[in-house]
């Protein structure tokens, strides 16, 4: 069996029951093989892979709280710092009743070459609950984000870990969480989370980056091939920050997205989501009904319940912006059949490893999540610098950096493929350029 191989193999043995985990292990060490190739020798000298699959620390904790009755709850948290080895550890938080350790070593693992790709010295990690925010009320979510940092305080610092928002946890979790931690440690620390409010060290633009970012690669995909974004149609998942940030720079483009979607289904909007519509989706957010029906309802479009956009609706390009696995070889399968031409992955992995081979093996262009939805954490990078330096960007200022951000990103990756004599395979790049920051600094650290 070859390096590769034996490194899944014992991977996979050394974690049941964690798919998630191991199918972007799979995916990620199958994409860099012909850097493995190439160093062999050195890598398995320095037990680079088994180190690199393998997260630093995983911490479990315990998140009693109480609800407005006066009835107490436990929940179960986590943290996942999976490596450090270009700066500290950087990622989101994440409540949402199905995550598991699951979920975030394969998120923190994700986040570790996201990362690298930005060029910003971030490491990688992940964590969050399996605590819902959704129909809490704010005394409720207080509560809970306050029981959460009362144990979340021991493995962050500004030097240490900063964690961000993710799902579930917007501005006001992020405040909850910030507040208890200064109440903690007795200091004004205010680079130890971002995604904070403007009033005490936030960013411009921190909660549409993602989605600004996705479009900003998307942009410099569509030039490698000789297009641009205007008059292109868009099916979109989602309707939270980063699918309303894609809304937002896609229509400021001259583009038109079609859906969104939600738990209980999908709109079409054939009409196109822009203006009033767009800033519909915030009210649609803070609602905590997390419906999507509702867009329905106000705009009198067309709503499918319990289904996906995803080869039922055509469209030129599609952008999954809610979860992982949302498409499936079925979903892939069908799309083939519309003739979709392009999969702009924002979500985490939001396609499966079966799903995308089957799209690339077709000729659909599938941008890789890892650096299409990196706008949001070189954001959060930037926030960090604005706080350690005492700076205040104005918006213009941080968008032009996160605009050259995705474009150095895209360098990266055809640099790496022509490092290689490959095609152009994004999702191969990506991991090919993401890795290679972080093994040349984790051999350079020497073994530990």
């Amino acid at each position: 069996m070859s390096y590769i191989s034996d490194v899944i193999e014992q991977t996979e043995a050394k974690n049941p029951g964690q798919p998630q985990f191991m199918q972007t292990v799979k995916e990620v060490l199958t994409s860099i093989t012909p850097a493995v190739e190439q160093n062999e020798e050195l890598f398995r000298k320095n037990v680079l892979l088994e180190r690199i699959v393998e997260p630093d620390r995983q911490i479990i904790f315990r998140v009693p709280w109480m609800d407005d009755n006066g009835v107490y709850h436990v929940n179960r948290g986590f943290r996942v710092q999976f490596n450090n080895a270009i700066g500290p550890y950087k990622g989101g938080l994440r409540f949402q009743k199905d995550v598991t350790l699951d979920t975030m070593k394969f998120l923190g693992f994700e986040q570790t070459f996201k990362n690298s790709l930005t060029s910003l010295p971030m490491g990688g990690a992940k964590g969050g609950s399996d605590f819902d925010p959704t129909g809490k009320s704010d005394a409720e979510v207080m509560r809970f984000c306050q029981s959460f940092m009362n144990e979340l305080y021991r493995h962050i610092g500004p030097n240490m870990d900063i964690p961000a928002g993710d799902m579930g946890v917007g501005g006001r979790e992020i405040g909850y969480l910030f507040g208890q931690y200064k109440k903690i440690v007795g200091d004004y620390e205010n680079g130890v989370l971002t995604g904070k409010g403007m009033s005490y060290g936030g960013s411009l633009i921190r909660p549409e980056a993602t989605g600004f970012g996705a479009t900003y690669f998307l942009n410099e995909v569509l030039k490698h091939e000789g297009e641009d974004i205007k008059g292109k149609t868009f099916a979109l998942s989602g309707f939270g920050n980063v699918a309303w940030g894609a809304c937002l720079k896609i229509s400021e483009l001259g583009g038109k997205v079609v859906t969104l979607s939600g738990p209980d289904g999908y709109i079409y909007d054939k009409d196109g989501v822009s203006g009033e519509k767009i800033n519909y989706m915030l009210e649609m957010r803070a609602s905590n009904r997390n419906k999507v029906q509702d867009y329905a309802d106000k705009f009198g479009c067309e709503f499918f319940a319990g289904q996906k956009p995803w080869g039922n609706v055509k469209a030129d390009i599609y952008m999954p912006c809610a979860r992982q696995n949302e498409i499936v070889l079925e979903d892939a399968e069908k799309m083939l059949k519309l003739g979709i031409p392009v999969l702009n992955e924002v979500a985490n992995m939001p396609t499966t490893n079966e799903a995308v081979a089957l799209l690339q093996a077709n000729g659909v262009i599938v941008t890789p999540s890892k650096a299409v939805n990196a706008g949001g954490v070189a954001t959060s990078g930037l926030e960090m610098s604005q706080n350690s330096e005492r700076l205040s960007w104005t918006k213009e200022e941080v968008d032009a950096k996160l605009q050259g951000i995705m474009k150095g990103i895209h360098d990266q990756i055809c640099g790496a493929l022509d490092a290689y004599g490959l095609n152009y395979n994004l999702v191969a790049g990506a991991n090919l350029a993401g890795f290679k920051k972080v093994a040349d600094a984790m051999i350079a650290q020497g073994i530990n």
